[in-house]
């Protein structure tokens, strides 16, 4: 992405945006990445919290993670399409998985970019965001049309998923990347047995019989 304005505005104002991350300390970063550009006028760390403030301030941008405590990004999403229409939102999120992304534009994202974005590119995001364009990350627009071109099966994917908790898609995932149970306890702060009964509870509800056919289930539905 090209900056084209270092502080983007609506009319007179700069825009005024909200932050929804279930992670405090990520929520410092980035405001401290972007505030002197924009007007950061609330955040939230789970569903509530954020349909609350962002009804509340109205502002012109939220950035939106897509794992939240309470359901999740879409679940925000989806609140927000009757409670207050018009605010656009802009995921932000670790994750580049297809079903994240899929999943959160379907619910009414208008971008995803991933949080190895720098600050001054995700500012000129906001920014085309709150002008009414689309943002992705560049491999993330191929999920998207991807989908609409009929190349992901998304209602399949969506239907398998349903099946999942949060918790064991993320397992899900790592395990299908080549994580060792130790790697994916420490990445997701849980025991390894812990993991594994995460693991076999993945595999019962797909109705798979190993890792190796974990990760071609996943790698077939560019889960990975």
């Amino acid at each position: 992405m090209t900056v084209s304005d270092p502080n983007p505005v609506v009319g007179d104002a700069q825009l005024r945006v909200v932050l929804v991350d279930d992670h405090a300390m990520f929520r410092t970063g980035v405001r401290a990445e972007i505030t002197a550009s924009v007007d950061v006028v609330g955040e939230a760390g789970d569903v509530d919290a954020a349909v609350e403030v962002i009804v509340r301030t109205r502002p012109d941008v939220v950035l939106l993670d897509v794992h939240l405590p309470g359901g999740g990004g879409p679940e925000v999403l989806r609140r927000l399409s009757t409670s207050a229409p018009e605010v656009r939102c802009l995921a932000l999120s670790v994750s580049d998985a297809a079903e994240d992304v899929i999943g959160v534009i379907r619910a009414g994202a208008r971008g995803y970019v991933t949080k190895t974005i720098s600050g001054e590119d995700l500012v000129d995001a906001i920014g085309r965001v709150a002008a009414g364009d689309a943002v992705f990350s560049p491999r993330l627009a191929g999920f998207v049309l991807d989908a609409f071109a009929g190349h992901v099966e998304v209602a399949q994917v969506d239907s398998d998923l349903d099946r999942l908790t949060e918790r064991e898609r993320e397992v899900m995932r790592l395990i299908a990347r080549g994580y060792a149970y130790k790697e994916v306890a420490k990445e997701l702060f849980i025991s390894p047995k812990t993991v594994e009964t995460h693991v076999s509870s993945v595999l019962r509800k797909l109705q798979l019989s190993s890792r190796h056919e974990l990760t071609r289930w996943a790698n077939d539905r560019r889960l990975i």
